[in-house]
């Protein structure tokens, strides 16, 4: 099967996957700020000490299966009642990403009533990882009072991002920023590759999703190769490398294709595309896999 990409990016910071997604969706009146969109196509670009990592949010993912037709399923989701099992600071950066991508997909289905148990969640665990400052009471209140509309979710959004990520940059915290990244990521991955085997009208969107992975894997292990000796951290890491081999079986055929710039406006779109191919059968090895990966982040 082959699939045809466009690649676009835009920045953000690191910690926006995990914390970014816990204060969406609002419906109370706020003054408007300019903010780009939300585009299902689009990945971020995250700095970490000054190298730059493409990145897809989890907020994009959800998007995307709203748009090709997956039904909501809550059995995907890891449970908020977990969060007292996760002891070390590892375990709650990474599942502080895996529930903020839950939350994301909980707020765009519109399942208002399962927010709260996540909201709380990611409450508890950026307490613990030490990024409590973003989720000060005012801004808590407005989400559990307002949690029917996604009109303000950007507004939201970037007061959250704001103040963690100034807060990351000042305390040289690169490490649990990159372990919210993968957490989220691996949620999102986790998803795609799950949707897929179940009813959906358009898969093709989700191969695709599936197929661009191989190059965020890539930048996904160069951002977590300095904590490989770390406690906890070498076994997940190591999975990230197996499934790394599989996604480079992927064929992966770039086909250059000249920006074009609005110059009033100066937005620069990327026309470029990339063409994949992924067989069947490894498609299966690889969502068995993420799976697993996934296991190794919640259990």
């Amino acid at each position: 099967m082959i699939l045809n990409l466009k690649r676009t990016s835009y920045l953000f910071s690191a910690i926006v996957l995990g914390v970014m997604l816990a204060l969406s969706s609002c419906k109370e009146k706020v003054e408007e700020e300019e903010v780009e969109p939300l585009d299902s196509n689009k990945t971020s670009i995250v700095n970490i000490n000054g190298t730059l990592y493409s990145i897809p949010s989890p907020i994009q993912t959800a998007m995307l299966l709203k748009q090709v037709g997956a039904p909501y399923n809550k059995a995907m989701l890891n449970g908020p009642g977990k969060i007292s099992g996760y002891s070390t600071e590892a375990k709650r950066a990474l599942n502080l990403g895996a529930y903020g991508a839950d939350l994301g997909y909980i707020i765009l289905y519109q399942q208002t009533q399962e927010a709260i148990g996540y909201l709380s969640a990611v409450k508890k665990l950026s307490e613990d990882v030490g990024i409590s400052g973003a989720f000060d009471a005012k801004l808590i209140e407005r989400f559990k009072l307002n949690m029917a509309n996604k009109d303000s979710l950007l507004v939201f959004t970037s007061e959250a991002f704001r103040s963690s990520d100034a807060y990351l940059k000042n305390n040289d915290r690169a490490k649990v920023s990159s372990l919210i990244i993968a957490g989220g990521w691996v949620e999102s991955l986790f998803f795609t590759s799950e949707m897929f085997s179940g009813k959906v009208a358009d898969k093709t969107k989700l191969l695709e999703r599936i197929g661009e992975q191989k190059t965020t894997l890539d930048n996904l292990i160069k951002l977590l190769a300095p904590y490989y000796q770390e406690e906890g951290l070498t076994e997940f890491i190591d999975s990230l490398l197996d499934l790394a081999s599989e996604f480079d079986k992927i064929e992966v055929n770039y086909v250059f294709v000249k920006p074009t710039t609005d110059e009033a406006n100066k937005i620069t779109t990327i026309n470029s595309t990339t063409e994949v191919k992924i067989a069947p059968e490894l498609l299966s090895i690889i969502q068995e896999k993420v799976k697993n990966i996934r296991g190794l982040i919640i259990n």
